[in-house]
């Protein structure tokens, strides 16, 4: 990486986050933005070509949010040693209906914590940008460990 910031192509984007499983959520709530950590999966229609963006969700503040105000943005990273990569969708969130909701179950989408969230959310992307950053981190020795 010669440059610090490079621009990653929809194809990388996509890859990372097929291989990220925790991203931050950002939904309106009446006139309040909310940003909460899920875990998620990406399911790839290979026929159509179609990615999209699952999460499962139990009633509350984020389901309430979709199903009010579908505009969301979903933001997962990296930081490895001297090198950190940031992906953005931004798109359209639905509850999935029961006959639609089945597409989780063949993705390794679980619930981390052991609650019943039964409710399967889809973010349909308008757009999806990401960028790598090579780091100079020169306060690094100041850190604790």
């Amino acid at each position: 990486m010669d440059e610090p910031v490079t621009e990653m192509s929809t194809a990388e984007c996509w890859e990372f986050l097929r291989r990220q499983e925790l991203g931050r959520l950002a939904f309106r709530l009446v006139d309040e933005v909310h940003l909460v950590p899920v875990n998620y999966a990406v399911d790839h229609d290979p026929v159509t070509d179609r990615r999209t963006i699952l999460f499962r969700t139990a009633e509350g503040s984020k389901l309430l949010g979709v199903v009010m105000h579908g505009d969301v943005a979903l933001e997962a990273d990296e930081l490895v040693d001297e090198h950190a990569a940031s992906v953005v969708v931004r798109g359209r969130a639905w509850l999935l209906d029961e006959h639609e909701a089945h597409r989780a179950d063949t993705l390794p989408l679980r619930p981390w914590v052991p609650t019943p969230r039964y409710g399967v959310v889809e973010i349909d992307p308008v757009e999806v940008t990401g960028r790598r950053f090579a780091l100079d981190r020169p306060w690094r020795h100041m850190l604790p460990g």
